[in-house]
């Protein structure tokens, strides 16, 4: 990086499926650097899983010196999971953090002694001797107790969780936004709001290099576009004109009623349609396309007096996600009673600003010749 900051993160390249939840082909990195100045501070620690790996990169980097600080902006044991060894390597230490993240610290180990340690806050700075670091309240991207911290001298923001991507370090250097896209939105989709009033924070500082804890270092060109695409995202505004139609078919019928909209809406013109199988395609890549485009249409089987259930996770996961500010459009199909009409609307309409596009379209258990007029109207709807 500089003479004076260092890299001591980890690539996790086994990591495949991160939170338990989220599928990473390429893996993982969990990004940790070290201030060396009068004074020494470590930025963050690592994943349990590569303790080792980053213990040994310190020790490399320190070359022989000794941290006087290690800074702690957010407890996610992903971030936090070595503080232990790194307590054990090095005690005189002092742990810095905020209050609520200190009290967290017992909640994931009773057993070991954190300090010293030292509460900061919005506002507070801390003198490496010809550094300074100044912290940043962060509270709720996406943990309650996050702090981010600007070092001026160096120009560069440390921004936690902000700003970052799955992936390793080095994985679609040339393409931040798309692992970066489905980060967002499904991880820190939900807290907008504490997201722009950061980025509100950060508007005041010259910032010319970022530093996140997960995804490569910005600075330059992907820098400004990082900014450009947080401030759209955080504001749950529109980044594609464009409309995604989603379906949750049992026996395949109610996908082709699916890609004969999908097809008409082509034909009307919409700038973009993506159709996505919500049984068989990362749905996590799915959200994200449902946050990138304006319009949506939902297409789902009855099931059991209600709504197949990849629809109903698909649907509780934007509502979780705080989906809002879009049109969507319904299309049913059910056999002796359809159901899944009335279940898809009932969640959607505890989302916020969103316009349902009328008419709801039922199918009868195939799509037939004398359903595509109502297919024409709704697309009309949905594009209107």
């Amino acid at each position: 990086m500089k003479a004076n900051v260092k890299y001591i993160g980890c690539d996790d390249a086994e990591m495949s499926l991160f939170e338990s939840q989220y599928i990473t082909p390429e893996g993982m990195c969990y990004n940790s650097y070290l201030i060396l100045d009068e004074k020494v501070a470590v930025m963050d620690s690592v994943d349990p899983r590569k303790t080792d790996m980053w213990m040994q990169n310190l020790s490399a980097a320190l070359e022989g010196r000794i941290p006087d600080y290690l800074i702690v902006q957010h407890m996610e044991p992903d971030h936090s999971g070595s503080l232990a060894t790194f307590r054990k390597a090095y005690p005189s230490a002092t742990i810095v953090a905020s209050e609520k993240a200190l009290a967290i610290m017992k909640q994931f180990d009773e057993n070991t002694n954190f300090g010293p340690t030292m509460s900061v806050k919005e506002g507070d700075t801390l003198s490496l001797g010809k550094r300074t670091l100044q912290f940043i309240g962060a509270s709720m991207i996406h943990w309650p107790e996050v702090i981010v911290t600007y070092c001026p001298e160096e120009k560069t923001l440390f921004s936690a969780d902000g700003f970052g991507k799955f992936g390793v370090i080095d994985a679609d250097a040339d393409d931040w936004a798309c692992e970066a896209r489905r980060y967002y939105f499904n991880i820190c989709g939900k807290y907008g709001a504490p997201v722009s009033t950061l980025l509100r924070k950060a508007s005041a500082l010259d910032i010319q290099t970022i530093c996140p804890l997960h995804g490569p270092i910005l600075e330059d060109d992907k820098l400004a576009e990082a900014i450009r695409l947080y401030t759209i995202w955080s504001s749950y505004g529109i980044e594609t004109e464009g409309v995604l139609v989603a379906h949750a078919s049992i026996h395949g019928n109610t996908k082709k009623a699916a890609e004969k909209l999908a097809e008409i809406l082509k034909e009307k013109g919409a700038k973009k349609v993506v159709v996505a199988d919500l049984c068989r395609d990362d749905m996590a890549e799915v959200i994200e396309d449902a946050f990138r485009m304006n319009k949506l249409v939902v297409c789902a089987s009855s099931y059991d007096g209600d709504v197949f259930p990849p629809m109903h996770m698909f649907l509780w996961k934007l509502k979780l996600k705080a989906y809002q500010n879009r049109t969507i459009g319904i299309l049913e199909n059910g056999t002796w009673a359809p159901s899944a009409g009335k279940a898809m609307q009932t969640i959607i309409e505890q989302m916020k600003n969103v316009t349902v596009a009328e008419p709801i379209v039922t199918i009868r258990s195939a799509m037939k010749q004398n359903d595509i007029p109502a297919l024409e109207t709704l697309a009309d709807a949905v594009l209107k």
